[in-house]
């Protein structure tokens, strides 16, 4: 999916992952056995202890664009399960966040196209995002996510807007649980 992401979204994004790359580094052995990473950022870990002041600061933000460069949802699992740590929680909420941000602007844009050519906006908007969404998310009902969106369109009433980021939040939170299972 092509979401369109702010500068200041962008900036949030890298500033969790320094928080990721901040706890990471402060692994003991024990836990960097069973660290999912690669070798890289095995090393890179390693090359953080010792360090003081501004060069531990400097190791931990190269760190984190090491991490930046991989998928990191094993790594927020194992974080959030060996030190209970709420960056995975965090990470899911902004995720949450960007989806419903990438469908009302979406929705939106489609408004807009349908007053310039006088046409009335219907729920049944043709949609690029909500397709990929459903497939990424199963458990979601298109009919309820686009009556929530035109809703939202069509009043801009903050029930619709709170409503819609429950409904994808459910949907991040089912998700999460049905692999945690599958894993388990």
């Amino acid at each position: 999916m092509t979401e369109l992401i702010s500068r200041s979204e962008m900036k949030r994004i890298y500033k969790q992952v320094g928080e990721l790359a901040k706890e990471v580094a402060d692994l003991s052995d024990k836990e960097l056995r069973n660290f999912p990473g690669g070798t890289v950022i095995h090393e890179e870990i390693l090359a953080t202890r010792g360090l003081k002041g501004g060069s531990r600061s400097r190791q931990i933000k190269y760190l984190a664009k090491v991490l930046r460069q991989g998928p990191l949802d094993e790594i927020y699992l194992f974080v959030t399960n060996r030190k209970g740590s709420k960056l995975h929680a965090k990470k899911q909420l902004h995720s949450a966040e960007r989806l419903r941000d990438s469908l009302i602007n979406e929705a939106m844009e489609i408004k807009q196209q349908c007053q310039s050519i006088q046409v009335p906006f219907e729920p049944a908007w043709k949609s690029v995002f909500i397709p990929e969404i459903i497939e990424m998310y199963p458990n979601l009902k298109e009919k309820e996510l686009r009556s929530v969106i035109h809703q939202y369109i069509v009043t801009h009433n903050k029930f619709h807007y709170r409503e819609l980021f429950r409904v994808l939040k459910a949907a991040v939170d089912s998700k999460e649980r049905m692999e945690k299972s599958q894993q388990g």
